[in-house]
């Protein structure tokens, strides 16, 4: 049978709990008239306290001043260990200046010092070289012959001139001439040409046949050559070479070169085509042509075209047309230029 422990009855008592104080409540400090009264009393009383503040009695301190430690002014430090550091910083300070100051010498002293030396150049460098002028040819050229069997052989030119009184001639047809004249060609001096002049005998410095028989050619109109117009060569005229008028280079002569321009002193208007007057056709026609000595226009060609009949009406009143004649050097002289003829309805 199991061991059963008996405990004593437990004897309890109540006993009353007491209440703990009730703590303050925050609105009772404020009086309970103001908490409810109503918004505009609130409003009036502010505005009464703000113009008659309560006056308060005067504030009494009880507090009394206490001494306490001085916190500016002399440390009682040493005098040796002020002394000492005054005079460490002031080694300092000048250690650094004469440092600036000594090593701002040695750079200045170690930088070279650069030099340049200047060379006149020779004059030749820097003078313009001085060229004379190159004379373009001005155009032109000649021919002649006296209708001989043979061509002209090779040979040197005669005189150059801006007149001539007597052709070149590689064969004298007349030994004893009454008033002898020496031939020249009309080729203006100031132009140079390639002449032949190692050899003895005139003739056409153009020619194919370097030697044969003496032969003035088979042109005509004296001088030598297969032209005529008694200069030397193919051309027309007392120049050398093709071309015609006189000079040489091929055409005419040209403006430029010593070579002034053909002045215009009689140009009467064209007339108008009736076609191009009904269409009302405008335009200008460039025309050209060759100004003889005698200042009249020669060989009349259209350069730009402008149709309706005015190319035609263009050269005939060009024919009409009279020029004082182109010079070289005070001599007229032909020369290829070119004329605009206008046509205007208004």
């Amino acid at each position: 049978m199991a061991n059963t422990v008996m405990h004593p009855p437990t004897d309890l008592q109540s006993q009353p709990v007491q209440a703990r104080p009730a703590e303050p409540e925050l609105h009772l400090l404020i009086a309970s008239d103001v908490i409810d009264q109503p918004l505009w009393k609130s409003l009036r009383r502010q505005i009464h306290e703000w113009r008659h503040p309560e006056k308060l009695p005067p504030l009494k301190l009880t507090s009394r001043p206490v001494a306490v430690k001085e916190i500016w002014g002399d440390y009682d430090y040493k005098k040796r260990g002020a002394l000492g550091s005054t005079v460490v910083h002031m080694i300092a300070i000048g250690g650094l200046i004469g440092l600036s100051i000594y090593g701002g010498r040695v750079v200045q002293a170690v930088k070279p010092t650069e030099s340049v030396q200047l060379i006149a150049p020779d004059p030749g460098v820097y003078e313009p070289v001085q060229t004379k002028p190159i004379e373009a040819p001005s155009g032109g050229g000649g021919g002649g012959g006296d209708r001989d069997k043979l061509q002209a052989p090779k040979g040197k030119l005669p005189k150059q001139a801006m007149e001539q009184f007597a052709p070149p001639q590689a064969v004298i047809r007349n030994p004893a001439p009454k008033l002898p004249m020496e031939p020249t060609v009309i080729i203006p001096p100031t132009v140079k040409l390639a002449n032949n002049e190692a050899l003895p005998n005139l003739g056409d410095p153009k020619s194919v046949i370097p030697s044969g028989p003496p032969s003035n050619g088979i042109g005509s109109g004296g001088g030598i050559g297969s032209g005529a117009g008694g200069g030397v060569g193919s051309g027309l005229g007392a120049g050398v070479g093709p071309g015609s008028g006189g000079g040489t280079g091929g055409g005419v002569f040209r403006v430029g070169g010593g070579v002034s321009a053909p002045r215009a002193i009689f140009t009467p208007d064209p007339e108008y085509s009736e076609e191009a007057r009904k269409a009302k056709y405008q335009g200008t026609v460039v025309l050209w042509l060759i100004v003889g000595p005698d200042g009249r226009p020669n060989q009349v060609k259209v350069a730009r075209t402008l149709g309706m009949g005015l190319d035609q009406k263009a050269i005939e009143a060009v024919r009409q047309w009279r020029f004082e004649p182109a010079k070289l050097n005070g001599n007229p002289v032909a020369v290829q230029i070119n004329v605009e003829v206008n046509f205007r309805l208004y």
